[in-house]
């Protein structure tokens, strides 16, 4: 009857409705390219990544990881056969090269690698030329002061932490590398140095004259227990303390590398052997570099311009905890191999010994 077919019409027509829905769907789907970035928590710019995917029609999706070790148990556990771009600080940038884990960079397709700053690329002694990583961010850890309580001749460097005037007011960062390789600096030594001396004398210097006048060694709530003014000096990374404290407030903090330098990390952008769109993770990594996107980076996250040497001409930020200048004293916190177990063994007397 008519009524049937109608209904068989209206039926047709829904189906083939659908059918073309879901053909486009699919076309969208696969024409989309895909890149699968596994990075630092907080550590990605949301707006650039949707610019990004607005310029380009490359669909980002990010996993996170919370530390190296981490990110690299996950690695050699092959759970990361699926992502682009990794970001490792240079330590273990230097471990993935050596395993032979990572592509070789065609630099021809990241032509902003120019704008690498000329300290970053003295400091990457892992990967000098590039060759498998290219920098994302260099930082330091350093010393913060709240200058309103502590006496005005405050020693502006490790010694600080010798200084039994503020004994009860300080603590540094329970961070074994950190703590020991400032300590080797603070001597004239190498912050990585493996030589037992050296690090005996370290373990001493920290024993005796720093860890008396500490309240404890902390590298979690460091910035807001000095914001609440439980700690008048700290051994922290910067934008920890400023991330706590009103910008009204910033002028009475003196944060500060010493002269001797300390210890610092870059963490870098590299692709997998196995990565599946390696022309998008070129394309990407180029995109962070160029430097009106890079200085968006910096804004987002207070961070100084220490890597990208053209950025800084873009950012709206203009207050800076530190420059690559402040870092040319300093060492990159590097691979130790073996030598580890020399460092786990004091840091043990250090941080358990009576």
């Amino acid at each position: 009857c008519a009524m049937r077919n109608t209904v068989r019409f209206l039926f047709i027509m829904i189906l083939v409705l659908f059918l073309l829905a879901t053909a486009g769907c699919t076309k969208n789907q696969t024409s989309s390219e895909k890149l699968y970035l596994y990075n630092w928590t907080y550590y990605t710019p949301d707006d650039l990544i949707a610019e990004l995917e607005e310029k380009t029609g490359i669909d980002v999706i990010i996993d996170n990881f919370a530390s190296n070790e981490e990110m690299f148990a996950k690695v050699m556990a092959g759970g990361v056969s699926g992502y682009d771009i990794i970001f490792p600080s240079s330590d273990y940038t230097q471990i993935m090269i050596n395993l032979d884990l990572l592509s070789k960079l065609d630099k021809d397709k990241i032509p902003n690698i120019k704008h690498i700053s000329a300290v970053v690329q003295q400091k990457a002694t892992y990967d000098p030329d590039f060759s498998y990583s290219v920098p994302y961010f260099m930082g330091s850890s350093g010393i913060a002061v709240n200058t309103k309580r502590v006496p005005s001749d405050y020693d502006r460097s490790w010694d600080i932490f010798s200084d039994q005037r503020m004994a009860g007011s300080m603590s540094m960062l329970d961070d074994m590398r950190e703590v020991m390789g400032s300590a080797l600096k603070s001597l004239g030594y190498d912050g990585n140095s493996l030589d037992e001396q050296h690090l005996d004398e370290a373990t001493a210097r920290i024993i005796d004259s720093w860890k008396p006048n500490l309240v404890k060694f902390d590298s979690e709530s460091f910035g807001k227990a000095f914001s609440r003014g439980e700690f008048a000096v700290v051994h922290s990374y910067p934008e920890n303390v400023f991330a706590e404290i009103p910008e009204s407030q910033w002028s009475d903090i003196d944060f500060f590398i010493p002269d001797e330098g300390g210890m610092m990390y870059i963490d870098n952008m590299v692709i997998p052997k196995d990565a599946r769109n390696k022309d998008a993770a070129h394309r990407f990594i180029n995109f962070i570099h160029e430097p009106k996107n890079y200085a968006r980076f910096l804004d987002t996250f207070s961070f100084p311009p220490t890597t990208n040497t053209q950025a800084q001409n873009f950012m709206k930020n203009d207050t800076f905890f530190f420059t690559d200048e402040d870092l040319k004293s300093s060492d990159i916190i590097s691979d130790l191999g073996t030598g580890l177990e020399l460092y786990n063994q004091r840091w043990e007397k250090i941080r358990y010994g009576e």
